[in-house]
């Protein structure tokens, strides 16, 4: 990058740094029970009561950190999708990747309690092998052999593959004991289940092996989202590459929705707003992504429970009222 896009990018970051933490201090002190400035800092600082204490420490920090992280991995994954099929339309949650992680969810509440402590750490691991076996799949059927994977053909075919797997979802959700659906319709409607520390440590290294990973394949990124025939004649093993970043998309999203709930639109509308803020380049694209990833989720969560305490409005529900429409824009206009 050059100086002036160098310059850029890092306003941009700074900008949505201090949005993220605007956002972070309105979700912390709102609520079922508020907390004051003067009682959140009181309490940040280690003078706050059991009470106060109970609510941000035991509550509120786990949920939030849960959604920040959550929120990047969706947003990463859909920018890796954007630029490997070259379709700004892509998106974990449409190509079908969040739906594969769905229904190894359903498939595990079935036969494991929602409310053993290896069940935090374990169903990540099964919605992981949920989505990257829809994304093989969506992969392996828009492979034509000499000619590689076809960009729209993929888009496609993962629409349908999403379509097809909901449809399984809700006919073995119908199998389900009542506690076990109440817990998979929340999960469904994209509610932030994951309000303990357990879950925080459940997604975060996940969350702190793959980003950097793909950060660190910026270039192969830039090189991809041009002509196959010019990222072939600049060296680059375009099918391994494409295939790479396909499973680490496929990982991030899965894992993130696994503690966040069904989530979608996010790794659609957050790479859209970066590359209009900083371009196409992904050695910045990609950390404003991630940074806008968290602040919509973030925010979605946090309007959904002020706007209907104290049972609130799932994140999901909040992203999808603001997301269907940009869709719909993106494919008129695309």
């Amino acid at each position: 990058m050059n100086s002036d896009q160098l310059k850029r990018v890092r306003i941009t970051m700074i900008s949505a740094l201090v949005l993220l933490m605007a956002v972070f201090v309105i979700s912390v002190a709102t609520g079922y029970v508020s907390l004051s400035p003067t009682q959140l800092g009181r309490t940040i600082i280690g003078q706050g009561t059991t009470k106060e204490n109970l609510i941000l420490y035991g509550f509120r920090l786990p949920r939030i950190l849960v959604t920040i992280l959550a929120g990047m991995g969706l947003a990463v994954s859909g920018a890796i999708l954007q630029s490997i099929t070259r379709n700004p339309l892509s998106d974990p949650g449409i190509l079908g990747i969040n739906a594969g992680a769905g229904l190894m969810v359903v498939f595990y509440v079935m036969f494991f309690t929602a409310e053993s402590t290896i069940f935090l750490y374990v169903l990540p691991l099964f919605a992981l092998l949920g989505g990257i076996v829809a994304a093989a799949f969506i992969y392996i059927m828009s492979f034509e052999k000499g000619e590689g994977v076809d960009p729209t053909r993929l888009v496609l075919i993962g629409v349908g593959m999403a379509a097809a797997l909901y449809g399984a979802i809700l006919t073995l959700s119908t199998r389900l004991e009542r506690e076990q659906y109440d817990f998979f319709a929340n999960w469904m409607s994209g509610r932030i289940w994951g309000d303990d520390w357990t879950f925080v440590l459940a997604l975060l290294p996940w969350i702190l092996i793959l980003l950097p990973i793909v950060f660190t394949k910026s270039n192969v990124l830039n090189t991809l989202n041009m002509h196959e025939h010019v990222s072939v004649g600049l060296g680059v093993h375009v099918e391994r590459e494409r295939l790479v970043l396909i499973f680490i998309a496929a990982a991030l999203a899965s894992v993130s929705v696994s503690v966040s709930g069904g989530i979608a639109f996010v790794g659609l509308m957050a790479p859209h707003i970066a590359r209009a803020l900083v371009g196409p380049r992904h050695q910045g694209f990609l950390p404003v992504a991630a940074m806008l990833g968290a602040i919509l989720l973030l925010a979605a969560d946090t309007i959904g429970r002020i706007i209907l305490d104290p049972s609130g409005i799932p994140a999901g529900v909040v992203v999808t009222i603001i997301g269907a429409p940009y869709f719909m824009y993106l494919m008129a206009k695309k």
